[in-house]
Parts: C-alpha cells; structure tokens; sequence
C-alpha cells in the first residue's frame, strides 16, 4: 500500500479514506491528514531523555522502574502516603500527556513557574482528551504518580548520575474535586523540579502538537514519535536497530519478541503517518533509521 502522504495528495482523502481496508490503514490516513491539513504548527517539547527510554505503558507491578536506552538509564522510584504504602509509577498515554504539557511550558515561557488551571485543560482537550468521570479519576491517578515519584538518569557510558535524586514537580499537581463544575481542574501553579528543568532547558526536543494529537492515547506510538523526531536529525548515515535493542527500550508489556515486533510496526508506521519525512525502513533483523529532516524547525538560537 503507498503511504498515506501520498494516497491523500494523489488522489484526496476521501479516495484514501475509501481505499484503507483495516482499522489500522484508517487510523493512518487520518493522522496524515491531520498533519497534511495544519496550518499553523506549534512545537512541543520534551526532555531529550525520554526519546532514549520511556515510562510503562501499563501499571508495573515493581516500586522501582528501571528502563534502559541508547547509552541512557532511567530509574524511578514511587513514592509514598502518608501510612507508608506506595503512590505508584506514572503510566501509559495520560501521565505522558500530562509531562509533555509541563515540559511544552516551561521551554514556551522559560520558567519552571507553571500557569496550570485552565490552561491545562484547554490543552488537554485539544489534544483531544476529555476530562470527566473516569477519564477524570485516571487523569488525577497520574498527576499524584508524577508529584510524588523520584527519577535518575544515568549515563550509559559511564555510569554517571546526570540528573538525581529529584521529581518532576515541587509539591503536588492537585485536582480539584470534580463535582464542583469549576472551569479548571488543576490549582494555579506548579513548579517543575529545578534540577528536572535544567536539564529540559539544556536538551529539549522540539516535536509536533498537530502530531502528538493525531496520535491520541496510544502510549508507545507516542513514545516512537519522540525516539524519531530525536534520533533521525542527529544521525549522520544509516543505522540498523535491532529488535532486540527496540525490544528492550519500548517492549514493557511484550514477553514474546514476535508479539512486540507486530505492535511495534503498528505504532512506527502512525509515527511516520504524523512524520511524513522520516526515513524508516523495517527489515527482518530490525529498523534501519537514515538521516532526516526534523519533525518541526529546529529551536532558535
């Protein structure tokens, strides 16, 4: 099947729409509409860090999670209440959203200083995730996950500690109660962690809102989407990633190499459907990543 770039620009998305005979094919065309449709792009960031590893997917049974990447280690711990028990990891597609919006604002305005409130919600939803009921509790569940946690990063080289003994947050990301039909969730303000910020500032990914939005609550897509928009512009000719190495940073979740080879090619081929001009290319021994153009411009100097 040709891409859903060019489906859409050959022959418009209705004929492409009518041409996709899978969920999947569908999903696809979509998010490449979506891409081919923006306007006016706006950049959000993330900490170059979680393109190398990543949070789980699905709430880890362990209080320590430890994930490994390209030369990068990432360990972190839940926190507690106040009878002792454990808070848990953040996981899966809402704790990332929630980061990715931290993260987007502190790089926008310079600041660890977070205007949360509405903003927050506003931006939610137009990532087209609506907050209420269950959505609610889930969202609010991963908030008190990322308030308390601690994280390391560590040098895969070395073993040097690049950023300890820290949070994401100062205090807490606090909900307020959702009965009282108030026009925000979130208190006013957040600061993010001073050391967590620092190393934001130092090495911020750009990536695509209109991206992260076509991909939606689908956590390991939104996970590839970011190890891409980071590693294709850095590389300076063909690299070969094995399965084995794919499996071992993105495959929490996947016991069976075979099981996460398939969902892994589902979510690079809608990261690519979101990122027309990456240079990907799937083999039988792994993914061969070839130099590319950023998702979005580059940062200004």
């Amino acid at each position: 099947m040709p891409t859903p770039h060019s489906l859409i620009l050959n022959h418009g998305i209705d004929e492409a729409r009518r041409r996709a005979d899978s969920k999947h094919q569908r999903n696809l065309i979509e998010a490449a509409f979506q891409i081919l449709s923006e306007e006016n792009e706006k950049l959000g960031f993330t900490y170059s860090g979680f393109a190398l590893t990543c949070l789980p997917h699905k709430p880890p049974s362990e209080t320590v999670w430890k994930k490994d990447g390209y030369n990068l280690t990432l360990l972190i711990q839940s926190g507690v209440e106040r009878n002792g028990s454990h808070v848990g990891i953040p996981y899966g597609s809402y704790a990332r959203f929630i980061l990715l919006f931290l993260q987007s604002e502190a790089i926008r305005k310079k600041s660890r200083q977070i205007e949360l409130g509405k903003s927050m919600r506003d931006w939610m939803s137009n990532m087209g995730l609506s907050i209420g009921g269950k959505t609610y509790k889930n969202v609010n569940a991963q908030a008190k996950k990322i308030s308390s946690c601690s994280l390391t990063f560590y040098s895969g080289f070395s073993n040097k500690e690049i950023m300890k003994k820290g949070g994401f947050v100062d205090g807490a990301i606090a909900m307020v109660d959702e009965s009282q039909h108030q026009s925000t969730l979130w208190q006013d303000t957040v600061i993010l962690n001073k050391e967590f910020y620092e190393s934001l500032s130092h090495h911020p990914v750009p990536l695509s809102e209109t991206a992260l939005r076509a991909i939606g609550a689908r956590s390991l897509a939104i996970d590839v989407y970011i190890w891409l928009a980071y590693r294709l512009h850095c590389i300076k000719g063909d690299v070969e990633v094995s399965w084995l190495s794919l499996h071992a940073q993105f495959g929490s979740g996947y016991s069976r190499l075979r099981d996460f080879r398939a969902g892994f090619i589902e979510s690079l081929e809608l990261a690519t459907a979101v990122y027309p001009d990456a240079k990907v290319a799937v083999g039988d021994t792994g993914v061969t990543l070839s130099p590319s153009k950023p998702p979005v411009a580059r940062l200004e100097s």
